[in-house]
């Protein structure tokens, strides 16, 4: 099976230079840490673009297909318009994504949204931008849905979250397809709302249904599963119904290699798979191939983005691990402490150095859980060193929080050899920027 970018461990143009520094998308890291400072995101361009038309190549047996990146991994204005411009779509989860990839100047006929508890501003922001289609999760929004339509005097294109009840063996945080799940509608409801839909909820046109299974999945041969629940229940539905739903979104989840000992499937192994299962099923049960959505995020930007660090302070532990502080951690990084998450990072200016030692990659935040990674031999480390840590470009910068105060970090997108600021780094004035005193506590 051809390997695919998600397969790499660093972005496609990290390279050593003639100084024996890091570069990535031609751009020294060490030039770039001293031009931008540090913690800082690096994006490379070439990556996003390259995993992007592997994801077209992979699913080009299915001609019915359509990408729609899943915006929570990173979302940026420069994000959206680079995979704007290879043809994808944008499955997102809030008002501010829906805001993002409007103001980047996206078709919003190629947006869906989709969350467990999207609110009525969400929901008529969403319908005034003309979101091309709603993905409903439960009863209440449904009601909700129906609700703000009406008022408005619009149709609403939706689909069905459904709970599958398939469960990957991934970490039990990024399980959504299980049956003890907080998203979608159990497979015992589907009918109930199915009833509102074609009996009361008249602003409202079901299109398909729509199921995720997971995050950081390696196992293949859970797509075709969930494919297989999907078409049977659109079959079901249309011989008892008599309705004729012809779109499903299987959701995204591909995982992507962190450290050495991951290896994930390639996106040309499971477009293989999931072509196959719905030209089978397609088949099998006499039914028009419907239109298939498919919503990689991690797999589309992880590989592309590595986070650089100062290295600062430093301590041996007595007979113990020697922990090396970097000047950011879990504000920009929270990954480790809540998933257990591993990465695997080197020194950009140290590449040839042969006197190696194992640390412990400490965080400057005010807890004893802010440790980046464990246990990682790396040339010995001094003051001022930049350290680089690999496949951070999903869910650092979408996650990081202003903890201890800090500000976040910057983000530079790099291309051969120029390198463009996409997120300025925050300032002190920005961190108060939204404090108000109130005037009874004035001096």
């Amino acid at each position: 099976m051809v390997s695919s970018t998600n397969q790499n461990l660093k972005p496609l143009t990290t390279n050593i230079n003639s100084k024996g520094n890091l570069e990535i998308g031609g751009c020294d890291l060490v030039c770039l840490a001293e031009k931008y400072g540090t913690p800082l995101y690096v994006i490379d361009e070439k990556t996003i673009r390259t995993i992007c038309q592997d994801y077209k190549k992979a699913f080009a047996n299915y001609p019915k297909t359509h990408m729609m990146y899943a915006s929570k991994a990173l979302c940026t204005s420069a994000i959206a318009r680079i995979l704007d411009s290879e043809g994808f779509g944008f499955d997102t989860v809030s008002g501010g994504e829906i805001y993002t990839v409007y103001k980047a100047g996206v078709d919003m006929s190629h947006v869906l949204f989709n969350g467990n508890n999207k609110s009525y501003d969400e929901l008529e922001l969403a319908l005034d931008l003309g979101v091309g289609r709603i993905s409903v999760d439960n009863f209440f929004e449904l009601a909700l849905l129906n609700e703000i339509s009406k008022a408005k005097n619009k149709q609403v294109d939706v689909l069905l979250r459904i709970t599958p009840g398939i469960e990957c063996h991934t970490h039990e945080y990024i399980q959504t397809g299980h049956l003890d799940s907080k998203f979608g509608f159990d497979l015992t409801q589907i009918d109930e709302a199915v009833e509102l839909i074609l009996n009361e909820y008249k602003n409202i046109k079901l299109h398909g249904l729509h199921a995720h299974i997971g995050s950081q999945i390696f196992e293949t041969s859970i797509y075709p599963d969930e494919i297989e629940i999907l078409i049977k229940e659109i079959v079901r539905l249309d011989e008892k119904f008599g309705l004729k739903l012809d779109e499903i979104n299987i959701g995204g989840g591909l995982g992507v290699k962190y450290t050495e000992k991951d290896m994930p499937p390639s996106t040309y192994e499971i477009g293989s798979l999931v072509s196959d299962k719905l030209h089978e099923l397609v088949k099998k049960y006499g039914i028009e191939p419907p239109t298939l959505f498919i919503e990689p995020g991690r797999s589309i930007i992880s590989t592309s983005g590595v986070t650089l660090y100062t290295i600062g302070s430093s301590k041996q532990v007595p007979n113990g691990k020697k922990y090396v502080a970097v000047d950011g951690g879990m504000a920009d990084n929270p990954r480790p402490s809540m998933y257990q998450a591993e990465y695997f990072a080197q020194v950009a200016n140290k590449k040839d150095t042969q006197e190696n030692e194992t640390v412990t990659i400490a965080g400057r935040y005010c807890e004893s859980g802010d440790i980046l990674i464990k246990d990682i031999t790396l040339p010995q480390l001094n003051e001022g060193d930049i350290l680089c840590v690999y496949n951070t470009g999903a869910y650092n910068y979408s996650m990081a929080s202003n903890y201890n105060k800090v500000a976040r970090a910057a983000m530079v997108l790099v291309n051969n050899s120029q390198s463009d600021i996409i997120i300025n780094r925050e300032t002190l004035e920005d961190l108060i920027s939204h404090d108000e005193i109130p005037s009874r506590l004035e001096k």
